[in-house]
């Protein structure tokens, strides 16, 4: 690995990461740049201080070289097919709803080409984007949902050939569209210095977080299904009036260098859900939500019902991201009945949310979770760094005895499984209630869970608190490992209170 490295490039930007050793999200000294053309002319400069580099205002098919304090990197842009300018067909700020207006800017981008949206806030409802486009949101430019969703379109739970296009918690329903949506979009890039606002503090969107309304659940801030090869760079995607970003059944996913965020108190808005995709690599991307900051999903399970939707979800590479507040960080479930696997979570920073790596599910749920790989990151006031949870009382049944009992159940096509977990090269500091916690089941207990080098220091004024949402669960207060009908290899390290974690 080199210590720049481009991640995605378009025709007029490129998603970049800074790299040097020892980082995380901060970069561990500051990093000066320059960017030139082909002839050698400086375009601009400046100083990073984190490792996402996002570069915008570049020419189509163009050769550039980016000198920095680090290293140089010569890269070169895509070809565009042709350019549109969303304000040529009716687009403006002054409008109540940009839906239609930019429906006919969608349809008027050639195949390879790009629709440009320049500065200014543009009230709309949902934006139905197509294949092989690239949508651009110039620095300053804002999609802002509005506050009506009297004519807004809604994604049935399954399309005209018996495919899955609307969900909720896993389960084909009836959904409001996503204020950018993009269905079957191959080859799509949304990218640029912009913001997608989903308008969850406007309409009502959270005053009703589990319930239908108006026959359909609340609507994503932005919705990929089944895309394969797409690319989603630069953005400011907030506000959602649930999940943030929502990919479904995608594959080949790329996202860099975003900024996701909603308020702490707004409910279900996690930042970033795979759900049933292959092939996912999220990189340098900033968390700060009202819920989960990266759930991992793979469908759930209705008994004795149709499960074709089920999928698995697999082949995910998590790194170089900052998770702020949130109930976790790195969460794998609870809808996991596809079956999650090979997910590797390297190189990134927690900063006090609720958990760090938090794997959910129960009876009932099937499917499994292994070959989890989860090393070199850092955690800053993470009450429960690792938490592992077979009896999470998720649905309305969640707190039964058949769900919750701890007497064996029979084994059968609901009972999950976890198993092949690592957990290495890790430092925590400021932990209140448990480095570790680890539930299993009796009759499907966690195996192969090892903790390597794993360091952690305790917050000695802390409260005692439950580190799981399951019942039956004591009460902790600075406990290094706690588990149950778990294999767990290793322990963590309890450094002192005067002891630095190494850098």
């Amino acid at each position: 690995m080199t210590d720049i490295q481009v991640l995605a490039v378009s025709a007029r930007t490129v998603s970049l990461l800074l790299c040097p050793p020892g980082t995380r999200f901060a970069l561990p000294e500051p990093v000066r740049w320059t960017l030139l053309d082909e002839q050698g002319v400086p375009l601009g400069s400046g100083t990073q201080t984190v490792c996402a580099l996002f570069l915008d205002g570049l020419s189509p098919d163009s050769g550039y070289r980016l000198e920095t304090s680090i290293g140089t990197l010569d890269f070169v842009t895509e070809a565009c097919a042709g350019l549109v300018e969303a304000g040529d067909h009716g687009v403006s700020t002054g409008a109540a709803d940009n839906a239609q207006a930019f429906a006919r800017a969608v349809a008027a981008v050639p195949e390879g080409g790009t629709l440009r949206v320049g500065p200014g806030r543009y009230p709309t409802g949902p934006v139905f984007l197509k294949p092989r486009m690239t949508l651009l949101l110039e620095d300053g430019a804002e999609l802002y949902g509005i506050a009506d969703r009297s004519g807004w379109p809604k994604l049935d739970a399954l399309d005209a050939e018996g495919r899955v296009l609307g969900t909720w918690e896993g389960v084909p329903e009836r959904c409001f569209a996503a204020l950018v949506t993009a269905v079957e979009c191959d080859g799509l890039t949304i990218t640029g210095r912009g913001t997608i606002d989903g308008g969850g503090d406007r309409g009502g969107w959270w005053s009703w977080p589990k319930e239908t309304r108006d026959g359909a659940r609340r609507p994503r801030a932005l919705q990929l299904i089944r895309c394969q090869d797409a690319r989603l760079t630069g953005l400011t995607v907030r506000n959602a009036p649930s999940w943030t970003v929502h990919p479904l059944f995608c594959r080949s996913l790329h996202v860099s260098n975003l900024r996701i965020e909603n308020p702490p108190d707004s409910p279900n808005t996690d930042g970033l859900n795979p759900e049933s995709c292959e092939g996912v690599e999220i990189a340098c991307v900033d968390f700060s939500v009202g819920d989960d900051c990266i759930a991992v999903k793979a469908g759930k399970r209705v008994p004795g019902g149709d499960n074709s939707h089920l999928a698995p979800c697999r082949d995910l590479n998590i790194h170089h991201c900052r998770m702020a507040r949130g109930h976790g960080a790195v969460v794998l479930g609870s809808e996991m009945s596809g079956g999650i696997e090979d997910v590797t979570v390297h190189a990134c920073a927690f900063d006090a949310t609720d958990r760090g790596l938090r794997i959910k599910t129960r009876r009932g749920r099937g499917g499994f979770v292994r070959r989890v790989r989860f090393s070199d990151v850092e955690m800053t006031d993470v009450p429960t760094p690792l938490a592992v949870n077979a009896f999470y009382f998720c649905d309305a049944d969640g707190k039964d005895d058949r769900v919750q009992s701890r007497a064996p159940a029979p084994r059968d096509a609901g009972t999950p499984e976890i198993s092949d977990i690592t957990f290495t090269g890790v430092t925590a500091t400021g932990v209140t209630v448990a480095a570790a916690a680890v539930l299993g089941l009796p009759e499907a207990p966690v195996r192969g869970l090892t903790l390597t080098r794993y360091r952690v220091s305790f917050d000695t004024n802390a409260a005692p608190d439950v580190p799981l949402m399951a019942l039956h669960v004591p009460e902790l207060r600075n406990a290094a490992l706690w588990s149950d009908f778990a294999e767990v290899a290793g322990a963590p390290e309890i450094m002192n209170e005067r002891e630095e974690a190494p850098c």
